[in-house]
């Protein structure tokens, strides 16, 4: 057995690939619905106005973001709009985000954060240019888009929110004015293939869990937590067995190398390098051809599954890849 210092292990793994982690999302989940049955038994009792006072769209500020925000997104998704008042695709963006979260009526919530009142918040987030719309779910960062875009493709992109909140998080929302007396959001059951492959991941069963996911997407296509799930289990059978020291040192030794420079781009990414193991992919791609050039763009592809395809990292890597492609 390889001591704890040459080797990675799973469980150290999953803690590393950020946002994307599927432990870390169904810890998410198990808060959301704490919170959820606290609040259920908080109105019960009188204790708290009913979930009809709550408005659809707000101004938040760095003092009500952890309850606006960040506790909010425990019982529906919150879509955070970063805008400013000099922002002219701000002011197009702005009212259809707001018509949109009314027409939804309750399954979103639309925080508004004007950027030049709030820096620290636009700081954490990483915000480097606007509008930029993020989401947060059960306390988990779910970047959306930056830059204007048509209320079509908004819409489109709230559906997909919506339905990767139910889906990896059993967050569904609810209709705007549901009082104590109005009648629940029915809960998303729980899937019994999809669990077997989570809890095989959580038991470092790593091929045990690759079967699973697959055999949820030999039904379901287009599943996405299975998808994601299937991309992490992959990327931890990789990387299990490596030895992270003699890994970079042949990377180093000979940027020409494609298979050491896969498995270098696959130890950034679970160490929570994003950009380093997508960049180190460009590159390679950059400079080889025909299989070389090939083996490099799938695992490229193959990584972007991992963060997501909304991830800003990942549209930047996604766009340098199409710049040395073509």
């Amino acid at each position: 057995m390889q001591s704890r210092n040459s080797r990675l292990n799973s469980s150290a793994l999953r803690g590393a690939v950020d946002l994307a982690a599927v432990k870390a999302a169904g810890e998410a989940a198990q808060k959301a619905e704490q919170t959820r049955a606290e609040r259920a038994r908080q109105a019960a009792a009188g204790e708290v106005p009913a979930s009809a006072d709550h408005p659809l769209v707000l101004d938040v500020t760095e003092e009500t973001f952890e309850a606006e925000v960040v506790q909010r997104s425990a019982e529906v998704p919150v879509v955070v709009d970063f805008w400013a008042e000099w922002c002219g695709p701000c002011k197009q963006l702005s009212p259809v985000l707001e018509r949109l979260a009314e027409e939804y009526a309750g399954r979103i919530v639309l925080a508004k954060i004007d950027v030049d009142s709030n820096q620290l918040i636009a700081q954490q987030f990483g915000i480097q240019g606007i509008p930029a719309v993020m989401a947060v779910v059960a306390g988990q960062l779910v970047p959306l888009f930056q830059g204007a875009e048509s209320e079509a493709n908004v819409r489109k992109i709230l559906d997909q929110l919506i339905a990767v909140a139910e889906q990896r998080f059993g967050i569904v929302g609810g209709p705007a004015g549901g009082g104590e007396g109005a009648e629940a959001e029915p809960r998303v059951p729980a899937d019994p293939a999809l669990e077997a492959a989570h809890d095989a991941l959580d038991r470092g069963d790593l091929a045990g869990a690759v079967r699973a996911y697959q055999n949820v997407l030999s039904d379901r296509p287009g599943h996405v937590e299975a998808k994601l799930g299937l991309a992490q289990a992959q990327l931890l059978q990789r990387v299990e067995q490596l030895d992270p020291q003699q890994v970079r040192a042949d990377a180093a030794a000979d940027p020409k190398d494609v298979p050491a420079q896969l498995r270098a781009a696959d130890l950034d990414l679970v160490g929570g390098h994003v950009e380093d193991a997508f960049g180190r992919l460009v590159d390679t791609v950059a400079r080889t051809f025909g299989d070389d050039r090939d083996a490099a763009r799938l695992r490229l592809l193959e990584l972007f599954e991992v963060i997501g395809p909304e991830d800003p990292r990942t549209v930047a890597a996604r766009q340098a890849l199409a710049r040395v492609l073509f």
